[in-house]
Protein backbone atom coordinates (compact mmCIF):
# COMPACT_ATOMS: atom_id res chain seq x y z
CA UNK A 1 0.00 0.00 0.00
CA UNK A 2 1.39 3.37 -0.77
CA UNK A 3 0.27 7.09 -0.77
CA UNK A 4 1.56 10.18 -1.53
CA UNK A 5 1.34 13.74 0.02
CA UNK A 6 2.00 16.20 -2.64
CA UNK A 7 2.82 20.04 -1.37
CA UNK A 8 3.67 23.31 -2.42
CA UNK A 9 4.74 25.91 -0.22
CA UNK A 10 6.51 29.54 -0.40
CA UNK A 11 8.91 28.10 2.72
CA UNK A 12 12.33 28.27 1.70
CA UNK A 13 13.92 24.72 0.58
CA UNK A 14 16.21 24.52 3.09
CA UNK A 15 13.44 25.13 5.39
CA UNK A 16 11.48 22.56 3.94
CA UNK A 17 14.45 20.15 4.04
CA UNK A 18 14.82 20.85 7.39
CA UNK A 19 11.49 19.68 8.18
CA UNK A 20 11.52 16.61 6.80
CA UNK A 21 15.01 15.00 7.72
CA UNK A 22 13.96 15.81 11.15
CA UNK A 23 11.11 12.82 12.51
CA UNK A 24 10.75 14.94 15.31
CA UNK A 25 8.70 17.62 13.80
CA UNK A 26 6.56 14.67 12.37
CA UNK A 27 3.89 14.69 15.10
CA UNK A 28 3.49 18.43 14.80
CA UNK A 29 1.96 17.77 11.13
CA UNK A 30 1.32 14.10 10.45
CA UNK A 31 -1.51 13.19 13.06
CA UNK A 32 -0.70 9.28 12.76
CA UNK A 33 2.54 10.20 14.03
CA UNK A 34 1.79 10.39 17.87
CA UNK A 35 5.40 10.42 19.55
CA UNK A 36 8.86 9.95 18.10
CA UNK A 37 12.13 9.98 20.50
CA UNK A 38 15.36 9.22 19.54
CA UNK A 39 16.93 5.44 19.31
CA UNK A 40 20.27 4.17 20.13
CA UNK A 41 22.58 3.81 17.51
CA UNK A 42 23.27 0.91 16.03
CA UNK A 43 26.73 -0.97 13.31
CA UNK A 44 24.19 -1.48 11.18
CA UNK A 45 22.20 2.12 10.99
CA UNK A 46 23.00 4.04 7.86
CA UNK A 47 21.86 7.43 9.57
CA UNK A 48 20.03 8.30 12.73
CA UNK A 49 17.50 6.18 14.11
CA UNK A 50 14.43 7.38 16.05
CA UNK A 51 11.34 5.37 17.79
CA UNK A 52 8.30 6.09 16.34
CA UNK A 53 4.93 5.91 17.66
CA UNK A 54 1.83 5.39 14.79
CA UNK A 55 -1.47 5.83 16.62
CA UNK A 56 -4.20 5.31 14.46
CA UNK A 57 -8.11 5.74 15.41
CA UNK A 58 -11.24 4.86 12.95
CA UNK A 59 -14.14 5.11 15.14
CA UNK A 60 -14.05 3.47 18.58
CA UNK A 61 -11.46 1.31 17.18
CA UNK A 62 -7.71 2.50 18.46
CA UNK A 63 -4.62 0.66 17.59
CA UNK A 64 -0.56 2.13 18.17
CA UNK A 65 2.41 0.63 16.80
CA UNK A 66 5.95 1.18 17.73
CA UNK A 67 8.59 1.00 15.23
CA UNK A 68 12.30 1.92 14.57
CA UNK A 69 12.79 3.88 11.91
CA UNK A 70 16.36 5.06 10.70
CA UNK A 71 17.42 8.00 8.04
CA UNK A 72 18.70 5.46 5.24
CA UNK A 73 19.19 8.41 2.66
CA UNK A 74 19.42 12.32 2.78
CA UNK A 75 21.22 13.86 -0.10
CA UNK A 76 19.50 17.35 0.68
CA UNK A 77 16.45 16.73 -1.84
CA UNK A 78 15.83 13.33 -1.05
CA UNK A 79 15.18 11.77 2.46
CA UNK A 80 14.07 8.29 2.89
CA UNK A 81 13.25 6.75 6.77
CA UNK A 82 12.89 2.81 6.62
CA UNK A 83 11.98 0.18 9.45
CA UNK A 84 14.96 -1.04 10.96
CA UNK A 85 14.51 -3.31 14.18
CA UNK A 86 17.67 -5.61 15.50
CA UNK A 87 15.36 -8.02 17.10
CA UNK A 88 15.85 -10.88 15.19
CA UNK A 89 12.30 -11.09 13.62
CA UNK A 90 11.04 -10.62 10.34
CA UNK A 91 8.93 -7.00 10.29
CA UNK A 92 6.56 -5.61 7.62
CA UNK A 93 8.35 -2.65 5.34
CA UNK A 94 7.24 1.23 6.51
CA UNK A 95 9.42 3.23 4.33
CA UNK A 96 8.80 7.08 3.61
CA UNK A 97 10.26 8.93 1.03
CA UNK A 98 10.67 12.66 1.03
CA UNK A 99 11.68 14.88 -2.70
CA UNK A 100 12.20 18.49 -2.00
CA UNK A 101 12.70 20.73 -4.98
CA UNK A 102 13.20 24.07 -5.72
CA UNK A 103 10.79 25.19 -8.02
CA UNK A 104 11.97 29.20 -8.02
CA UNK A 105 9.48 30.86 -5.89
CA UNK A 106 7.96 28.05 -4.61
CA UNK A 107 9.09 25.00 -2.51
CA UNK A 108 7.42 21.48 -4.06
CA UNK A 109 7.44 18.37 -1.55
CA UNK A 110 6.51 14.83 -2.57
CA UNK A 111 6.13 12.45 0.43
CA UNK A 112 5.47 9.14 -0.52
CA UNK A 113 4.61 6.45 2.57
CA UNK A 114 4.69 2.58 1.87
CA UNK A 115 3.49 0.13 3.89
CA UNK A 116 3.58 -3.47 2.98
CA UNK A 117 1.66 -5.32 5.72
CA UNK A 118 -1.47 -6.77 4.70
CA UNK A 119 -2.79 -7.60 8.45
CA UNK A 120 -4.05 -3.77 8.97
CA UNK A 121 -4.06 -2.88 5.38
CA UNK A 122 -8.63 -1.89 5.26
CA UNK A 123 -7.70 -0.09 7.82
CA UNK A 124 -4.31 2.10 7.01
CA UNK A 125 -5.57 2.65 3.82
CA UNK A 126 -8.80 4.34 4.81
CA UNK A 127 -6.20 6.11 7.85
CA UNK A 128 -3.81 7.48 5.26
CA UNK A 129 -6.53 8.13 2.81
CA UNK A 130 -7.94 10.64 5.72
CA UNK A 131 -4.40 11.73 7.13
CA UNK A 132 -3.10 12.87 3.23
CA UNK A 133 -5.44 15.73 3.03
CA UNK A 134 -5.57 16.99 6.61
CA UNK A 135 -2.14 17.13 6.90
CA UNK A 136 -0.99 19.74 4.09
CA UNK A 137 -2.13 22.55 6.59
CA UNK A 138 -0.76 21.18 9.34
CA UNK A 139 2.48 21.17 7.55
CA UNK A 140 2.21 24.67 5.88
CA UNK A 141 2.35 25.91 9.43
CA UNK A 142 5.26 24.13 10.18
CA UNK A 143 6.64 25.27 7.52
CA UNK A 144 6.35 28.74 8.10
CA UNK A 145 7.06 28.97 11.94
CA UNK A 146 10.15 31.13 12.40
Amino acid sequence: MERRIEHETAADVGRVRSVVRDLATYPRWLSIVSRVEPAPEHVDDDGPAWFVTLRARLGRFSRAKRLRMVRTTDDGDLVVFERLEHDGRRHSLWRMTAQVDDAGDRTSLSIDLRYDGGLLEPVVSRLLDREVEESRPRLEAVLVEA
